[in-house]
């Protein structure tokens, strides 16, 4: 078990690489998908918002849990790159981390929060508030996604 730290958005060279080693480790690949592929252009966007819990280490910084909240307009964001370290799961980390998100949301003024959950996580999002609105898209021909949405 791991010791986690306050989440924050990642600050040094350090902490984005293992920002982005979590990411592709867990959502991309399983899939075979190429490095890189965790990484998208709303990563830069101003606004975007991301979420990373570090483990206390004396060495380079580990992940534990993290994800990214994109604002997308008209008082609305969008939760992506959820990612919680196997080593980590059952902690409570993941629900830390959309707390956080949701946080951050409403000082921006985001007042609803939508997103596109993988099947698997469908009853995770539901346990916060999050209602299914639709199935959505199906990730690497295989991951069927549902969107989802909470307003504040």
């Amino acid at each position: 078990m791991h010791t986690a730290t306050a989440i924050q958005p990642p600050r040094t060279p350090a902490e984005w690489a293992a920002y982005y080693a979590l990411r592709y480790a867990m959502l991309r690949q399983p899939w075979q998908q190429p490095p890189g592929s965790e990484r998208g252009p709303a990563d830069d966007e101003p606004g975007t918002i991301h979420a990373l819990l570090l483990a206390e280490t004396a060495g380079a910084p580990e992940a534990l849990a993290v994800g990214m909240l994109q604002p997308t307009g008209h008082g609305q964001g969008q939760i992506r790159f959820m990612a919680v370290s196997p080593a980590a799961a059952g902690q409570g980390l993941g629900r830390r981390v959309v707390a956080y998100l949701e946080e951050q949301a409403q000082l921006a003024g985001i007042r609803e929060i939508v997103l596109h959950s993988r099947e698997a996580a469908v009853g995770f999002y539901e346990k916060l508030g999050y209602a299914v609105v639709e199935p959505s898209h199906l990730l690497f021909g295989e991951i069927q996604h549902f969107l989802m949405r909470k307003q504040r």
